[in-house]
């Protein structure tokens, strides 16, 4: 049937194109234009090879065109071939690809959403031996995020503070089931067992935007959270964030472009000020550690290698309550001072507005900025927010073994992950080591379900789980420069415990993050450039557009 109609459409396609070539030599002989009449008389002599279906097509083409109409594509471009079997099939939707449901035979499919602290040290501990494990993420690679403020002035290498999910979960790039796709979730549908997805980039695709969808006997949703800008206008547009590895090149790019910039021909002296201000917006650990690491590649590196900017460069940091509020308050004086004797200027103060060269502050006050750096802590993402699944405090709400309740087959943990009020506890902080031990609580409880059931879908009810899970919190670090840093190992503020500022709480602190870096690779990456920095001063070449 389709293949007699494409021939049909074909032999019309002739006649009508030798028809459409013979009209104008009539207008050429007479010199008049040609009638409807004439026009008839010429479709009549193909009746013969014609249809009356096609016929009465072909006698609208007319009409139509008559009016300066095109009812096909012949008339829009004149290369297009004319559409003119109107009574056709529509053309057959596309079928999205997926990655199907598995098979009896097969192990069972764990989807892991994310590639954050949670979800790489679940990833990490995993059995592949019971399991097959499909990681999508934007991203293809953790990021040590206590370090990543070092990254923006050069203390450290950005590959230093990266590490391959695939050398996270070798199973990745090598077990025939598992596999890593680059790309957002955009949706779930828990009665299904399916998740939905669009490609992060279509360069090379077949079509745009590239969607798949890939069936799961087991859902981690692990997908962290979103920085707050609580609603003030301006922030997506004129700051940066200090959560990736590609917020810290721009910044590292931007802070070096307005140091040479400063330098050219007839900028004044007000320029260079505005240029070489750097302002903070947020007092927690993110913004202190980055305000400690600028006031030392100020000290050390632009003193010397930027002499003309050294009396023109300052750092603003503004807080609306106390800087590190979480910490020790005999710390957070502590870091006060030493912030300010570092030459910070510390506002206390609301931001009502970001504009492209300037903040405005609730109480009237205009400060002018060259960089702008937003650290107020981090909120639900939009995707988590558009999710039909319970929620405690905007998080995706789960049960004491991170479970979520309403759905079958689905955990959630790290940053978009809260307990649900029945359980009588409180929504864990979104801190690295919460998410790490969530991740590493999970995988010992897909070993139980294994064990018991197998890990196939619907197969976890009436599962003993073991215990739940419990948190303690080790302790907080922060560095404020300048060999020197805040160690509280408090559990919470009222409690006791071990808490230390100076150059000894520095030693730990870079102790404990040279220990806590994923692998020997990192960790061999991280003391070469600390002491690379140590011995020749940071790297201050700007590299990228």
């Amino acid at each position: 049937m389709a293949l007699s109609r494409i021939a049909r459409g074909s032999s019309l396609s002739q006649s009508f194109s030798k028809l459409s070539t013979e009209t104008p030599q009539i207008v050429s002989r007479t010199g008049q234009s040609v009638s409807n009449n004439a026009r008839q008389v010429q479709l009549f002599t193909l009746v013969s090879s014609c249809n009356k279906t096609s016929i009465q097509n072909y006698s609208k083409n007319i009409i139509f065109q008559s009016r300066g109409i095109g009812n096909t594509t012949q008339f829009q471009h004149p290369s297009a071939q004319a559409a003119l079997d109107y009574d056709s099939e529509p053309e057959t939707e596309r079928v999205m690809p997926e990655l199907g449901p598995t098979k009896g035979f097969e192990k069972p499919r764990v989807v892991v959403l994310g590639t954050g602290w949670g979800a790489c040290r679940f990833l990490k501990d995993i059995d592949t031996k019971i399991y097959d494990v499909v990681c999508i993420s934007p991203r293809n690679h953790m990021v040590f995020t206590p370090l990543l403020a070092s990254t923006c002035v050069g203390t450290l290498e950005f590959r230093s503070v990266s590490e391959p999910v695939s050398r996270i979960q070798d199973a990745l790039a090598k077990s025939p089931g598992s596999h890593f796709f680059l790309a957002n979730c955009t949706a779930i549908d828990s009665d299904k067992h399916e998740v939905y997805c669009t490609v992060v980039t279509n360069d090379g695709l077949p079509y745009e935007p590239y969607e798949f969808k890939v069936a799961y006997d087991k859902l981690v949703i692990s997908v962290g959270a979103e920085p707050m800008t609580f609603n003030i206008k301006g922030v997506y547009e004129h700051a940066t964030f200090l959560r990736e590895v590609y917020h810290a090149q721009k910044i590292r790019q931007k802070l070096l472009l307005n140091l040479m910039l400063s330098d050219h021909p007839g900028i004044s002296v007000e320029e260079k000020r505005h240029l070489l201000h750097c302002v903070v917006v947020g007092g927690g650990p993110t913004g202190v550690e980055f305000t400690g690491e600028l006031s030392d590649f100020i000290m050390h590196d632009v003193r010397q290698r930027y002499t003309h900017a050294k009396d023109h460069i300052k750092i603003t940091l503004i807080e609306g309550n106390e800087l590190l509020g979480p910490f020790d308050p005999k710390l957070r004086q502590y870091a006060t001072n030493h912030l300010a004797k570092s030459g910070v200027n510390i506002v206390k103060g609301i931001v009502q507005e970001v504009q492209k060269e300037k903040i405005l502050l609730k109480d009237g006050t205009e400060i002018p900025y060259g960089l702008l750096v937003w650290s107020t802590g981090v909120g639900p993402s939009k995707f988590v927010n558009k999710l039909d699944l319970p929620k405690s405090r905007g998080r995706i709400g789960v049960d004491e073994w991170l479970r979520v309740p309403s759905v079958q087959d689905v955990f959630a943990l790290g940053d978009c992950a809260g307990y649900l009020e029945h359980t009588g506890k409180e929504v864990l902080p979104a801190l690295a080591q919460v998410a790490e031990r969530q991740g590493k609580y999970l995988a010992t409880v897909f070993a139980t379900m294994a064990k018991q059931r197998g890990g196939k879908a619907n197969q976890s009810e009436d599962v003993n789980l073991g215990k739940p899970f419990e948190y303690h919190h080790l302790g907080s670090m922060a560095s404020v420069g300048r060999y020197k840093a805040l160690v509280d190992l408090k559990q919470n503020k009222d409690s006791d415990g071990l808490s230390h500022a100076g150059f000894l709480g520095w030693l730990m602190w870079r102790t404990a993050y040279l220990t806590r870096t994923y692998s020997w690779r990192n960790r061999i990456y991280v003391a070469a450039n600390w002491a690379t920095t140590l011995f020749f001063g940071r790297d201050n070449s700007r590299i990228g557009v």
